[in-house]
């Protein structure tokens, strides 16, 4: 499912007009990654919570050149689904394979 197609549904199921809900949406994503740029993570009850992870420092290969090469420790972003989400994710029996993974950095 991609950003437009979730749109449609939320507009659908509520008849709320799709611009708000683009707007909405685009707010709330822009609201999560300023509190975790932050260093504030975000609990949703019954749904799951957003984390900065820390990554310790390590060493790495370049592959192309075959050095080693220090990687710095830094944080990523991260979600940890709450336990009623999982739960219902383990009993669904309508879970397919994915479809083939998009790239990432696509809405």
């Amino acid at each position: 499912m991609r950003k437009a197609d979730l749109i449609n549904q939320i507009s659908d199921k509520t008849g709320i007009p799709k611009v708000d809900v683009l707007v909405t949406l685009e707010t709330m994503f822009k609201e999560v990654k300023k509190s975790l740029s932050s260093g504030e993570n975000i609990y949703i009850r019954g749904f799951g919570s957003f984390i900065i992870k820390k990554r310790a420092a390590k060493i790495g290969r370049n592959i192309k050149k075959n050095i080693a090469v220090e990687i710095p420790e830094h944080f990523i972003p991260a979600f940890k689904p709450a336990k009623e989400f999982m739960q219902e994710i383990k009993s669904s029996k309508n879970i397919k394979e994915p479809a083939e993974n998009h790239d990432e950095g696509e809405d």
